[in-house]
């Protein structure tokens, strides 16, 4: 990390260390990369709880305390995590927040199930952004885990009904990073697929180290020569931003469907080849019409932060939704906010959101955008930006999907 962005990083922290003495302390530890090539998926996540965090301070805290948001660098590795959720438990942190990788929000599931019962009356809460393996709010759904990002299968269903109305498309590309996510990634295209446009013929499904390729360009060679018209990926952070730079050079003109074709550095990778060439799936889109409110903090979060775009809306979303539980439960502790954010709906900048009570998977509506020239906010300080395409809007009841989950709840 550069010296400017430490100073710019260490001031935002420096915010949050200051909680007034009369007031209590909700104590919310963050536990992504802050450093290596994921590093800037983890700080611009960090970055936003941290400002949607100073906002509901500034305007009295929740019940009277004022959260504290802390960042722990996990490297995106599981094992690494786990010594840095003890420093975090250590610390006096009740509320988990992470995301970038599924292998790392696979073992914190598993380490605060254990944790929680071994210490009755000091439970933590995990609140996941963003690793959207399914399985988590299916056959591995805990009471004490809340998803705040659609899952694969959900994003993936987006992706699947606009290729379906795309008559143009007949062969189709899969690649991904071989771990689960990449993983569920690639079976939920290739079932859907196969529900959805039977004709068409998956012509390439590969998985690829994660984190680990620097050269990205014999994989589009073999994309190239497969004939496909379209890609479909689940990469984020470093591996799309390297993939879409190699697709750039490659001068083929291949549209990309991603999850996360918003990852810092790949729009600018692309430039105006990215034009109706790459689009992903997301919660929110900062060229929607909206509210001056929503504006407003999109230019904050800019000016404050100009190293990164508003990318992560799901982290406002997850701190507005845990302010209204706590303040319909009277209380901060963890395990009546979590019986509270059941059932719980909100308004939000780009509709409703409702935490689904059987499994805690978030359920609100998804939009499919595409690069454009014609914005209102740019990205990678470029002049280009996510513009919606015709019919991109998928409702909160259209992109629900069927839950398998059996949860087991505290007595």
């Amino acid at each position: 990390m550069n010296i400017k962005k430490t100073a710019i990083l260490a001031a935002a922290l420096s915010v949050f260390t200051l909680t007034a003495a009369a007031a209590g302390t909700i104590k919310m530890a963050f536990i992504d990369p802050l450093s290596g090539p994921f590093g800037p998926s983890g700080e611009g996540a960090l970055t936003s709880f941290q400002l949607a965090a100073e906002h509901i301070n500034a305007a009295g805290g929740i019940n009277g305390d004022k959260i504290e948001v802390t960042g722990y660098d996990n490297k995106v590795n599981p094992k690494e995590s786990l010594v840095q959720l003890q420093k975090a438990l250590d610390s006096g942190a009740r509320y988990i927040l992470q995301g970038n990788g599924s292998s790392v929000a696979a073992a914190l599931i598993t380490a605060v199930n254990k944790y929680n019962a071994r210490n009755p009356g000091q439970e933590v809460l995990f609140f996941n952004y963003a690793a959207v393996t399914p399985a988590f709010t299916n056959e591995m759904c805990s009471f004490w885990h809340f998803r705040f990002d659609a899952h694969a299968d959900m994003k993936m269903a987006a992706i699947t009904d606009w290729i379906k109305n795309n008559p143009d498309i007949h062969k189709v590309y899969i690649i991904g990073q071989d771990y689960v996510f990449g993983q569920a990634v690639a079976k939920a295209a290739v079932e859907q697929l196969a529900k959805k446009r039977p004709d068409i013929k998956i012509v390439g499904n590969e998985l690829h180290p994660l984190g680990k390729v620097k050269d990205f360009t014999p994989y589009i060679q073999k994309i190239v020569a497969s004939g496909a018209d379209a890609v479909i990926t689940g990469n984020w952070g470093a591996d799309m931003q390297l993939l879409m730079k190699a697709a750039a050079e490659s001068g083929s003109n291949v549209p990309y469907l991603t999850f996360y074709g918003g990852s810092k550095g790949t729009v600018a990778a692309l430039g105006a080849g990215g034009i109706n060439r790459l689009y992903q799936v997301t919660e929110g889109i900062t060229n929607l019409p909206a509210s001056d409110k929503q504006y407003a903090l999109i230019e904050e979060y800019k000016k404050r932060f100009p190293q990164y775009d508003y990318y992560y809306h799901r982290s406002f979303i997850a701190m507005a939704m845990f302010k209204a539980a706590a303040e319909k439960a009277k209380s901060n502790d963890p395990i009546p906010v979590a019986k509270a954010l059941e059932g719980l709906e909100i308004d939000q900048a780009y509709g409703k959101a409702l935490m689904r009570a059987s499994d805690h998977q978030i359920q609100m509506p998804l939009y499919i955008s595409t690069v454009s020239d014609d914005v209102k906010y740019g990205v990678d300080d470029t002049k280009y930006g996510w513009k919606l395409v015709p019919n991109g809007t998928i409702s909160l009841e259209a992109a629900e999907q069927p839950t398998t989950c059996k949860m087991k709840r505290p007595s």
